[in-house]
């Protein structure tokens, strides 16, 4: 997920405009993607990400880069979980059972790792201890209030840097492997 320096993914009115991808940042993300056997997702994710799974999106006359992220995407098994939603498009379902539930149905049905996205939703896995990798990407800007990227947890969750490095318009990508074991949560 994307997230300002002060730990916003969206700005206090609700928008991420700041999060928009040059090619080397897009290609990165469809990578990413790529390597994927499954998402599950929010409502409002998904209704963000609708987008992909139009036929706009492959559009002669589109970046090359942006097409094949729809590829990719529309390819993507995705689990939405929603209270509002009666129906989903494209490669996705709405979710039945509870989260953790999902989680391993998908992780038997699928190839590679999982994606979590929204930020309700990563909250509740973060809760439950399902989350093995964090994954960001910290834009150059300080919006001062908004949806916070991490939601307050009961104890305190320690995490290894895996990777990090600069992409595009100076966004840091960092990848944080969860640390497991005895003295990991105390």
């Amino acid at each position: 997920m994307s997230v300002s320096l002060d730990g916003y993914i969206t700005d206090r009115r609700g928008r991420f405009d700041w999060t928009e991808p040059d090619a080397e940042l897009h290609r990165f993300h469809n990578e990413q993607v790529r390597e994927l056997g499954g998402h599950l997702l929010g409502r409002r994710l998904y209704e963000t990400m609708l987008y992909w799974e139009t036929p706009e999106a492959t559009e002669p006359g589109q970046p090359e880069v942006m097409a094949e992220f729809a590829q990719i995407w529309r390819d993507l098994p995705k689990v939405v979980f929603t209270e509002t939603l009666e129906s989903v498009e494209g490669g996705s379902r709405i979710a039945e059972r509870s989260p953790a539930d999902e989680l391993a149905t998908l992780r038997e049905r699928s190839q590679g790792d999982l994606g979590i996205g929204g930020a309700g939703l990563a909250s509740t896995f973060m809760q439950l201890d399902l989350i093995d990798e964090y994954r960001l990407f910290a834009y150059p800007v300080v919006l001062g209030g908004g949806t916070p990227f991490f939601a307050p947890v009961e104890g305190r969750i320690e995490l290894d840097l895996v990777e990090a490095r600069v992409l595009g318009p100076q966004v840091t990508y960092q990848r944080y492997a969860r640390r497991r074991g005895p003295a990991a949560n105390p």
